[in-house]
């Protein structure tokens, strides 16, 4: 099991959240299955990112 990483950062930890909220609720949509496991990680310069395992 590999992370997969979202290519874009953010500069708040809400936005990170609003991100992990909507591919765990709008993935059904487009007949994707939601990843297992969704993580929100900080990076050194105090930005935001999030991966995912399927």
């Amino acid at each position: 099991m590999n992370w997969i990483y979202w290519i874009a950062l953010f500069n708040t930890k809400f936005q990170a959240s609003c991100l992990v909220k909507r591919m765990e609720e709008d993935w059904w949509t487009m007949g994707y299955r939601s990843p297992r496991i969704i993580e929100i990680f900080r990076v050194k310069d105090g930005r935001y990112g999030v991966r995912y395992i399927w």
